[in-house]
């Protein structure tokens, strides 16, 4: 536990958490919405901080982050609570969690782990970052010391503070819509108004910021694959980030509160490809379908597989060592490169 540094006092002198978009107003004794953040005698407390429940070796490709640094290794660290209350969630038993748990341990610590590891860089993910964002913080101006980069995955539910924050440290932000961005959708499955919050975050990133952004989009069949709704938000991303702004459309499985639901068909999301590549954007994909061709990465200029996947293995690579296609020398908006081998390690924090 530490104090935080994201809130501000109300004049009924109640403490405005700015972490994220909820603007939690607490009382002495009271806890946002997360879990984890406190009015503890009038100062807000980030019960968190310290606490990492998981931690993991992964390739980036797995957050998915398809054109920052491709092929190298991550060292991914989660902690509990989060802001939104996804009814489908993988990681339910770490972000509904409203006990704070896990293994004590420094950002000095977790960064010297994640090098022994041979990582390249940090991941905050599993639970949304921006509710431990001190915490992460801390590891991310420490990570930079050693030449470290840091990913954020994250559902975008921010705030100016908090970007403020992201930009003293953060290199990359993958922002995971839902169901298109469908109001009704993450009203009924999330528990938001709208996604008004994601898309001030987002551009107020653009706009401030050299974050590289990534968009990954859930697609849940029947209540979150609107077509028209994955055009507008096609629309939007090529209006405000750009025609080289990665789109990642995922596939749903069944989970948590959603188990009677079907995985999305296969159809559905090519479907989505074909807007987004109507509406301009250059780099879309789909993603949990391993061996799907819309897994890889075409040069926009020329059409031709320059970086082929299977899942989140690099397969191929067929692009100069500038990122260039070798076909016909379009310049890919590509950063960086390690094309090393990884493997998917498990760890435990003692």
């Amino acid at each position: 536990m530490k104090e935080a540094s994201l809130f501000r006092l109300t004049k009924e002198g109640r403490i405005m958490c700015t972490a994220c978009a909820r603007y939690c107003q607490l009382s002495d004794g009271q806890v946002g919405f997360c879990g984890v953040r406190k009015n503890i005698g009038g100062e807000l407390f980030l019960l968190s901080y310290g606490r990492v429940i998981a931690a993991q070796i992964d390739p980036i490709e797995k957050k998915p982050v398809s054109h920052y640094m491709p092929g190298s290794r991550i060292f991914s660290i989660g902690t509990t609570g989060c802001n939104f209350m996804c009814r489908y969630c993988i990681n339910y038993d770490l972000s509904q969690r409203r006990e704070v748990a896990g293994a004590v341990t420094s950002p000095i610590q977790l960064v010297n782990l994640a090098l022994e590891k041979n990582c390249q860089g940090m991941a905050f993910t599993y639970n949304e970052p921006e509710i431990f964002l001190e915490f992460a913080r801390d590891i991310g101006v420490e990570a930079h010391k050693k030449k470290l980069f840091n990913i954020f995955v994250s559902n975008g539910y921010g705030t100016p503070d908090s970007v403020a924050m992201m930009s003293q440290f953060l290199d990359c932000l993958t922002v995971d819509f839902k169901g298109n961005g469908n109001r009704n959708f993450v009203r009924k499955f999330i528990g938001i108004p709208d996604v008004q919050p994601l898309l001030d975050t987002l551009t107020d990133i653009k706009a401030a910021t050299n974050i590289h952004i990534e968009i990954t989009d859930l697609v849940v069949p029947g209540v979150g694959d609107d077509l028209s709704d994955a055009r507008n938000l096609a629309k939007w991303i090529f209006d405000n980030l750009g025609p080289d702004t990665p789109v990642h459309f995922l596939r749903f499985f069944p989970d948590y509160k959603m188990l009677d639901f079907p995985e999305t068909p296969i159809e559905t999301l090519e479907a989505h490809w074909e807007i987004a590549k109507k509406e301009g954007l250059n780099y879309v994909y789909i993603g949990n379908v391993p061996g799907h061709p819309l897994e890889h990465t075409y040069c926009p200029s020329c059409k031709k597989v320059i970086v082929r996947r299977y899942g989140v293995n690099v397969t191929g690579w067929h692009l100069t060592n500038d990122n260039r296609c070798k076909y016909c020398d379009e310049k890919i908006a590509i950063f960086g490169d390690f094309r090393g081998s990884w493997r998917n390690e498990k760890l435990l924090i003692a």
